[in-house]
């Protein structure tokens, strides 16, 4: 369990949003929540419009308010941009130390009416230094650069390329209510996601080192090849609370004031995620305590305990113990139910050595299934014999 306390001074971070953001489609004005939803965990009363806390290491959903809604999302689309680019790099596609020659277009987005980094027209920057950029000071010239460099040129075709595959991102983690539009994370018709969908992105961004590394950073410098541009997070959260480890801001007009954040402390650890909030770090903050304070990780399963003891094929009154082959861990909060499904093969072997599975414990909280461990003989035992199965069959005649 882990209590932080702060006293904050919060403003909002970073840039002044575009002035011209369109709103996408199909929104509507923003509005307080402070509630849960129809079937959604309950937690601390905020004003965000939509908001989620999740388990970072399970994914598991520990409250939520409008957490399916399809939302503008502002510069949080940079946490997809940096996906795209990183398992590009992966897959060998490209280098982390590959240089990306700013072009006229991403150099245009270096004024005061966006959120830039300062890159001009002809820069050579590496493709870390611009993931840092996007990410640590929500560059959107440098989003574009990434955009045209993974997009297989420069210009408009280049950027709806690479756009394309972060579609198809969001489709391979069946995220139901995102869609881009362009890689800035500026409003457009078609550009939107939810709380829900942002915060399963997130964990598949923290999986590459870079990105939880660079998202954890509070203050760092980029290079080109004749000055060193400095970085400061537009994240208050790393400068004012002690846990936090991430993630990206996120403002336009449209999007209102949002945050995907993180902590950590211990074992335990949580993505909050906060769309249209005027109090985004404060009520971020609130969310990423909830966990800590209301959530503990318990050893659901033991790994080597015995879970229930099954009866020998043939041999009536001899056992075998069944007991876990791991562990299963999962955050429980005060109210929860807890509990251990066991499942015994339909037909056990004839015979089986120790550590043979011969089944399975499930652990479920709150009627969710979290986790299982195959249950395995402690002991072994030889087949019966025929002499064996006969008197068996003899003592079920005259029982």
């Amino acid at each position: 369990m882990f209590l932080f306390v702060a006293l904050l001074t919060v403003a909002l971070a970073g840039p002044a949003p575009p002035a011209g953001g369109q709103e996408a489609a199909g929104t509507a004005p923003a509005e307080a929540v402070s509630e849960a939803g129809a079937g959604e965990p309950r937690g601390p009363e905020l004003a965000a419009r939509a908001w989620v806390l999740v388990d970072a290491r399970s994914g598991d959903l520990l409250a939520a308010g409008n957490a399916g809604q399809a939302l503008p999302m502002g510069s949080t689309d940079k946490i997809m941009v940096a996906l795209v680019v990183l398992e590009a790099v992966a897959a060998g596609e490209a280098s982390l130390d590959d240089e990306v020659i700013i072009s006229g277009d991403a150099a245009s987005f270096a004024v005061p009416l966006y959120s830039n980094v300062g890159l001009s027209t002809g820069d050579a920057v590496s493709v870390r230094d611009l993931v840092m950029a996007a990410l640590i000071s929500s560059g959107n010239d440098a989003a574009w650069a990434l955009a045209e460099h993974f997009g297989d040129g420069t210009g408009d075709a280049s950027v709806e390329r690479f756009v394309g595959r972060m579609n198809q991102k969001a489709r391979e983690l069946e995220l139901e209510e995102t869609s881009f539009r362009n890689p800035t994370g500026l409003d457009a018709p078609g550009q939107y996601s939810s709380a829900r969908d942002l915060a399963t992105m997130t964990r598949a961004a923290l999986e590459y080192p870079l990105f939880k590394d660079t998202v954890a950073t509070a203050q760092a410098a980029i290079t080109t090849r004749d000055r060193k541009i400095p970085l400061t997070n537009t994240n208050d959260l790393l400068f004012t609370y002690g846990p936090a480890t991430g993630v990206k801001t996120g403002t336009t007009p449209a999007a209102g004031p949002s945050l995907v954040a993180s902590a950590a402390a211990g074992d335990e650890s949580y993505i909050a995620v906060v769309l249209n909030d005027e109090d985004r770090f404060v009520d971020s903050m609130a969310l990423l305590e909830y966990g800590f304070e209301a959530h503990e990780r318990r050893e659901l399963v033991v790994e080597g305990r015995e879970y229930t003891r099954v009866e020998v094929p043939y041999r009536r009154g001899e056992t075998v113990g069944l007991v876990a082959e791991k562990s299963v861990n999962s955050l429980v909060g005060p109210e929860s139910d807890v509990e251990r499904e066991v499942r015994v093969s339909g037909e056990l072997p004839g015979e089986a050595r120790p550590g043979e599975r011969l089944g399975e414990v499930i652990a479920k909280v709150d009627g969710r299934r979290v986790g299982q461990s195959p249950l395995v003989a402690r002991g072994g035992y030889e087949r019966a014999s025929l002499g064996d199965k006969v008197w068996y069959t003899v003592e079920g005649i005259f029982e």
